[in-house]
């Protein structure tokens, strides 16, 4: 089978979401993937379309869509890579592009090799026999842990002693969250600093409620902690990141947090709410979710290849 190979736009918006959905329904049960989600990353500003975004078509049906971009201004380079199971072939020529741009943006980068990580699910739609054969591997695994809410028993709740929590009201608390959010998040694996602009982009600030983001402050040590969720995913309420200083970290900021977003999402009808975690957090993250009723919806491998 040929496929016709090219570039995707922002008009395409609406096919390449149908096509995450597709994925979305074989590897995860059901369809997760909103448009908004799909026309952001195609508005990613380290991603030229032109050069960083490949769709496989066969015919005028989208059947498999990849997206490149850096983050790292270095060697580190990121790809989204979505293939039906049917088209393998598609996905190989895409994966083929990819990695040929990822080297190319390494060295204009000024580096010697390209260090490259794709997100699949640990039961993807792509062979993962063709990584293999192409020298990834898997160094990391994440969960997608969900929850689900009851309005009557997800109540606001109590902080404890010494601990308080406000609303990020206005551009400086916003500062603030960036700020809190570089420094707690700085030793995690695969952490890539980002200017607030730069920041502002990779949370979709544009369709973010703002009265979903909290900052919890600590007797002694100021503002310590912070938790950012949306509420903009037909799927499920969303909690995309909570984080807290090292040395604020044992005095209960994280769970309260945690519980402050269950209660706002259960306030505004929500049945479910969820969030991502790398299993191999060492803050104890994993078993902070656990102790308040989040569980397994799947599980997503980090690939890793090393281009020279």
């Amino acid at each position: 089978m040929s496929y016709v190979l090219r570039s995707a736009t922002l008009a395409d918006a609406p096919a390449v979401t149908d096509l995450l959905n597709a994925v979305d329904l074989i590897e995860i049960g059901r369809p997760e993937t909103d448009l908004h989600t799909v026309e952001a990353d195609l508005l990613h500003p380290e991603t030229d379309l032109a050069q960083d975004s490949w769709l496989a078509l066969d015919g005028d049906r989208p059947v498999a869509y990849g997206l490149l971009w850096d983050e790292s201004s270095g060697e580190r380079v990121d790809i989204d890579h979505y293939v039906l199971p049917e088209h393998q072939a598609a996905g190989r020529l895409l994966l083929e592009a990819m990695e040929a741009r990822a080297l190319r943006k390494a060295h204009e980068n000024g580096c010697a090799r390209a260090v490259v990580h794709l997100h699949l699910n640990v039961r993807p739609t792509l062979d993962t026999e063709v990584l293999r054969g192409r020298g990834w591997y898997v160094v990391r695994r994440y969960h997608v842990l969900r929850r689900p809410l009851d309005r009557a028993a997800d109540l606001a709740p109590v902080p404890p002693a010494g601990v308080r929590v406000r609303a990020c009201a206005d551009e400086a608390d916003r500062r603030r969250v960036h700020e809190l959010y570089q420094a707690s998040f700085a030793d995690h694996f695969d952490f890539q600093p980002r200017g607030y602009d730069q920041w502002l982009h990779d949370v979709d600030a544009r369709g973010l409620d703002w009265s979903l983001v909290w900052i919890a402050a600590t007797d002694g040590l100021g503002d310590t902690g912070f938790l950012l969720a949306r509420d903009d995913r037909e799927a499920m309420g969303w909690i995309r990141s909570i984080g807290v200083l090292r040395e604020a970290r044992g005095r209960g900021v994280a769970g309260l947090l945690l519980r402050q977003a269950f209660a706002a999402f259960a306030a505004r009808g929500r049945d479910t709410v969820g969030l991502g975690v790398d299993t191999s957090n060492a803050t104890g993250a994993p078993e902070l979710y656990a102790r308040n009723g989040m569980t397994v919806h799947y599980a997503v491998d980090t690939w890793e290849a090393v281009l020279n």
